[in-house]
């Protein structure tokens, strides 16, 4: 190859976030940290996406997400394969694609990192969704570990009192869990430290998702997709708080330097509903080719949604409060509430939402909050019918025609 042609576009160069190159570090480190767990004496624990982490950290155990793991599969593109080898061991289509090729990936290694390594124990709460009751005592049978279930009561509105008991109860039990099949006593002076580090690191990742309001946007939904890994499997740590603070120079450096995810950026989108993780580089062009910024989403805002119940003086007991009233486990009436702030904040254009076939919580009610949106707003919407991981669900020349007809309409609103 001529000299020339190694020569780096500068324009394409001064695009490019520079710290996703620390995170592919960081995350490929946990991953051989997990692998490698049974090695250096350490547990592995499975956790849902929205449970409670923290505890685990001052255990010194792993955790380690089958949603994240899940979603690296649709990223891959291995998940209609996946999902074929469930339904052949008598899965339903219809169950969530993230269940069905996890339960897979199980028994062949499969998956984009030859599987995830095997759990000591899984913790499973339900404040994301029923089918997770399912799907971990599916895995626990299969690994032959113990489960803990921890039930958060769905919040319609308020969060009663006889609510806040119940749920201060299982913290109670889960600390019990922790010690006996970790083996030693729960540290309460770690558990300030790993709860102030996990507010720290939500304030972080707050801040970086804000820097969206600038305009144009220095980075994208699809950007905050991929730097959502570390406020996830990371949170609590000092890792991820030195991270975040590294993700927000940067924001802030290209909002200055008025660099923006998308060059010509002339409308702003919000984005509802899981990423379809199998097509966020074509669903990205897509936008992009009309001007279009995807500058906030409900998903990634989800993981500092719950700031204003946490306490940093009282982490443990205000996890009862922090944990139960996230965005997945409120009535539509309370999400309609959220997207509305986030439509002023982020002063959006219109809204996109994916009525995702696997995530029914998320999905059921999409219809009720469009159409209010619609008459309380009047901003124009968008409905893609698709899924997160399997690929089977997606049709690409319908969904291409409705976001020309949706831009379209954005076109002539905005003028």
């Amino acid at each position: 190859m001529s000299e020339e042609h190694l020569k780096k576009d500068p324009e394409k160069e001064k695009m490019k976030v520079k710290s996703i190159k620390k995170m592919k570090e960081i995350m490929t480190a946990y991953y051989i940290d997990a692998k490698t767990a049974a090695q250096n004496g350490k547990k592995v624990a499975w956790i849902t996406s929205g449970g409670p982490v923290e505890p685990l950290i001052v255990m010194d155990a792993i955790p380690v997400y089958p949603e994240n793991h899940g979603a690296m599969i649709g990223a891959s593109k291995m998940g209609v394969d996946l999902c074929e080898k469930a339904e052949d061991m008598g899965y339903c289509r219809d169950i969530c694609s993230y269940a069905r090729s996890d339960i897979a990936a199980s028994t062949v290694n499969g998956g984009p990192i030859g599987g995830l390594p095997a759990p000591d124990f899984l913790v499973c709460c339900n404040n994301i969704c029923g089918t997770v009751l399912k799907w971990y005592e599916v895995q626990a049978r299969y690994y032959k570990v113990p489960l803990f279930i921890f039930d958060t009561p769905f919040c319609h509105t308020e969060f009663s009192s006889e609510a806040r008991k119940y749920v201060r109860s299982q913290i109670d039990e889960y600390i019990k869990f922790l010690e006996v099949v970790c083996g030693k006593k729960f540290d309460m002076d770690k558990m300030k430290e790993v709860g102030r580090l996990s507010l720290q690191g939500q304030r972080l990742w707050q801040d970086v998702l804000d820097t969206t309001m600038n305009k144009p946007a220095p980075m994208s939904a699809f950007d905050a997709f991929f730097h959502l890994a570390l406020i996830v499997t990371l949170r609590g740590t000092q890792t991820a708080v030195d991270y975040y603070t590294m993700l927000l120079e940067e924001m802030k450096e290209r909002a200055a330097q008025k660099i923006g995810a998308v060059p010509n950026e002339r409308y702003r989108l919000l984005w509802d509903n899981l990423p379809v993780w199998f097509k966020t580089k074509w669903l990205s062009d897509k936008f992009a080719s009309y001007d279009a910024c995807l500058v906030a989403d409900t998903y990634t805002s989800a993981w500092c949604g719950s700031l204003e119940y946490l306490d940093e003086n009282d982490f443990l007991g205000s996890m009862v409060e922090g944990y139960t009233r996230i965005y997945l486990n409120i009535g539509v009436d309370e999400m309609l509430k959220i997207i509305k702030k986030m439509i002023k904040k982020y002063d959006v254009d219109g809204i996109v939402m994916h009525s995702n076939r696997s995530c029914k919580p998320y999905s059921l009610g999409q219809y009720d909050i469009m159409k209010s949106l619609q008459r309380d707003t009047g901003l124009p919407s968008l409905m893609i019918e698709a899924d997160m991981v399997d690929e089977r669900a997606w049709s690409e020349s319908q969904i291409e025609t409705r976001i020309d007809a949706f831009m379209e309409i954005i076109k002539q609103k905005k003028g």
